[in-house]
């Protein structure tokens, strides 16, 4: 765990931040580079601005009485990590809808592009997420286990459930699910840049389905308090439905495709 980057005294620049950052600013430099447009910054901005606030509206939400109903101006303090990727990815639809409305762009073609590169910069918010401690695993014997130091949301986390007591020095050994899944998602995005490269289209019904199965998978990996919703975390309910929309887009963009054939 490594939250601080640079700790100057009057300046603290947080690990989980810069990797937000350089995050979005890959996703800033490829979408230029394969677009060849210089017109969408503002739209790059504001999707940005859209996703970390839906991100964090949404863990307030499913995290108040366990960590803001004490101390309700904990809420602003984004810089101490606490973002939901779903939260954010709702909100950033409907900022991507509203301005393809106003500049009169074809949703599905500039879905399709801007899905290619959205994996990539959530790889490094798992990054981020992985130096401050937050999003931690479930307790594991296995090699690739790691202990977060004292403080950690890990740390915290095994004293509210007993599994430790304050005087501990670390956590008990948990599993690193925000490495697996930022490889996940690497990889995801491998897969979306070649399909997007070789055929320009299928890339969001592809992302969501391969995203959905990704969260799936690393849900049932979690050890940090998931709110649940039939039996399943909020975030694998989420994901059963975005799955299911993907593969409508995926039906919706081969049946136009061989309209147009025909």
């Amino acid at each position: 765990m490594f939250p601080v980057l640079v700790d100057m005294g009057f300046l603290k620049l947080r690990t989980y931040g810069a990797c937000m950052a350089i995050g979005f600013l890959a996703c800033w430099w490829l979408v230029e580079k394969l677009s060849g447009r210089r017109d969408l910054s503002n739209f790059m901005v504001s999707l940005m601005l859209g996703g970390v606030l839906g991100s964090r509206i949404a863990y307030v939400i499913e995290h108040w009485r366990s960590e803001f109903a004490a101390n309700p101006l904990n809420v602003f303090r984004i810089d101490q990590g606490g973002l939901m990727f779903y939260g954010g990815l709702i909100l950033s639809i409907l900022v991507f809808f509203t301005w393809c409305a106003i500049k009169k762009e074809r949703p599905l073609a500039l879905g399709d592009f801007f899905c290619t590169v959205v994996p990539l910069g959530h790889a490094f918010g798992r990054l981020g997420c992985f130096f401050y401690g937050c999003c931690y695993g479930k307790l594991s014997a296995s090699r690739f286990a790691v202990r977060f130091p004292r403080h950690s949301p890990a740390w915290y986390g095994q004293i509210r459930e007993g599994l430790i007591d304050s005087s501990a020095g670390a956590s008990l050994p948990v599993f690193p699910v925000q490495l697996f899944e930022a490889a996940l998602l690497l990889a995801l995005f491998a897969a979306l840049l070649f399909i997007y490269l070789k055929w320009r289209r299928h890339t969001a019904g592809a992302y969501l389905i391969g995203y959905a199965a990704i969260r799936v998978a690393t849900e049932t990996l979690r050890g940090d308090p998931r709110a649940t919703v039939l039996g399943l975390s909020i975030s694998q309910a989420i994901s059963l439905t975005m799955a299911a929309f993907g593969a409508l887009l995926l039906a919706y963009g081969q049946s136009t495709r061989h309209n147009r054939r025909g």
